[in-house]
């Protein structure tokens, strides 16, 4: 079997190799290739994104990820304000999306008294961010 190489310089040459030998080396360009399209797909080249001269980060809203990160932030800050108790339940309802019967069923008391916490840790942290 015969394996073909071609150099960036332009020369080609050609090497005789076993079958076995041959296949492996075959075998091997072809997962690199695929790994180069893998590779490719997933990616966008600043190249691609240079139009009319201008260079463009994205298409979405920067300056609203950028507020949004900014109110994230202060928010994060005012629950430092929270005993650790309300903190934990501010965690258990809006990040681990549990619902209030549920916390209210293993904790032992009624509905309305989690809800009541929470409403007093709205009231709380509002005060806090205005």
């Amino acid at each position: 079997m015969k394996i073909t190489y071609e150099f960036v310089t332009g020369e080609v040459s050609e090497v005789e190799v076993d079958e076995r030998l041959g296949g492996m080396l075959l075998d091997l360009n072809r997962q690199q290739d695929n790994n180069d399209q893998k590779e490719t797909r997933r990616h966008c080249s600043l190249n691609g994104m240079d139009y009319e001269g201008e260079l463009f980060a994205s298409a979405e809203d920067t300056e609203g990820e950028v507020v949004h990160r900014e109110d994230m932030a202060r928010l994060y800050s005012a629950m430092g304000a929270l005993s650790p108790t309300q903190r934990e339940l501010v965690e258990k309802v809006y990040f681990e999306e549990r619902k209030i019967t549920d916390i209210a069923a293993e904790e032992g008391v009624d509905k309305s008294a989690v809800s009541h916490r929470l409403e007093r840790i709205h009231k709380k942290l509002k005060k806090i961010l205005s």
